[in-house]
């Protein structure tokens, strides 16, 4: 389960909603309470990355470059916390991982996507990738 207050998913709708129509990218910040993938994860603070992917591919593609994945770990690490996840924004489709999400995300950290439809922020869904990287489980969220 992933803990989140209403102003932070606010504050992601915001970033996916001025990045409409290309994807928008970020970091989650926060504690993990319990063992592994069993982890519950209580968010402490969103940190919004630019996408750095080329501006063709923007729209349904997402990255993060290694500069700004230590930048992400700097800032967990000032704020006395973890690197938990990652959120991105699916523009007009789903809020579901595409198979790219699938090849290019790594077991315990939270997926968190969400979906703009037409400009308006819609569905908030965090997801967790299995051991073995084959597929997504859907991850359950709380928030305040």
């Amino acid at each position: 389960m992933i803990y989140l207050t209403s102003g932070q998913i606010e504050r992601i709708n915001v970033h996916a909603v001025t990045a409409y129509p290309n994807e928008c990218c970020g970091a989650v910040l926060g504690t993990f309470s319990g063992v592994a993938c069993n982890a519950s994860r209580t968010v402490l603070d969103i940190f919004p990355i630019d996408n750095q992917f080329d501006e063709n591919e923007k729209f349904h593609r997402f990255k993060i470059t290694p500069k700004d994945f230590l930048k992400c770990e700097k800032k967990a690490r000032e704020l006395n916390c973890d690197l938990i996840g990652f959120y991105h924004s699916h523009p007009d489709h789903p809020a579901k991982p595409s198979q790219y999400d699938l090849e290019h995300a790594f077991p315990v950290y939270s997926y968190l996507i969400v979906s703009v439809e037409n400009g308006e922020p819609k569905k908030l869904t965090s997801w967790i990738l299995a051991d073995d990287r084959r597929e997504f489980t859907e991850e359950p969220t709380y928030h305040t």
